[in-house]
């Protein structure tokens, strides 16, 4: 599977948020959509405004031993948010970068299944319990050419 390895600083993201379960392919129903929801209703438009030129993100964060992913979708941003928006830090971390290419949301969910179903058991990686990050740039999202990446944060695995 192809990746490449990036290194990040801290950074700020602002965003609108959902709460999704992961049972019986929930979270493969809702996400896509709540992002067609946020672009009828003006929130990515809004988010694109906030940070003109940056990329919409998919910010997928759940911690160890909880029930729901949190699924924010967000733009790199130090603003305050504005009501019905929040706001948090994505850690420094080291990240495998998975790139995806191909229509929404078929492409990027392969993309996933291959990370938790495959990747990880053949390498010396494993996950840095932080957010995990999908990067949306410009383009025709249900075209057979469009190009977006999943970010994984990981350390290596202790012996």
């Amino acid at each position: 599977m192809e990746y490449r390895m990036e290194e990040k600083k801290a950074f700020r993201i602002v965003g609108k948020s959902i709460q999704v379960s992961m049972e019986n392919g929930e979270n493969n129903r809702r996400i896509p959509e709540f992002w067609k929801q946020s672009d009828e209703d003006g929130t990515v438009s809004a988010l694109e405004a906030v940070s003109p030129g940056k990329d919409l993100l998919g910010i997928c964060s759940m911690l160890p031993g909880d029930e729901l992913l949190t699924y924010i979708i967000a733009v790199e941003s130090d603003s305050a948010p504005s009501e019905g928006y929040i706001s948090m830090t994505i850690p420094s971390a080291s990240w495998a970068v998975f790139p995806s290419v191909g229509p929404l949301p078929g492409a990027i969910q392969q993309v996933w299944q291959h990370i938790f179903g495959e990747w990880f058991s053949s390498t010396g990686y494993e996950h840095a319990q932080a957010p995990d990050i999908e990067v949306y740039g410009p383009g025709d999202t249900t075209a057979a050419d469009y190009r977006c990446e999943v970010w994984i944060p990981v350390i290596a695995k202790q012996s």
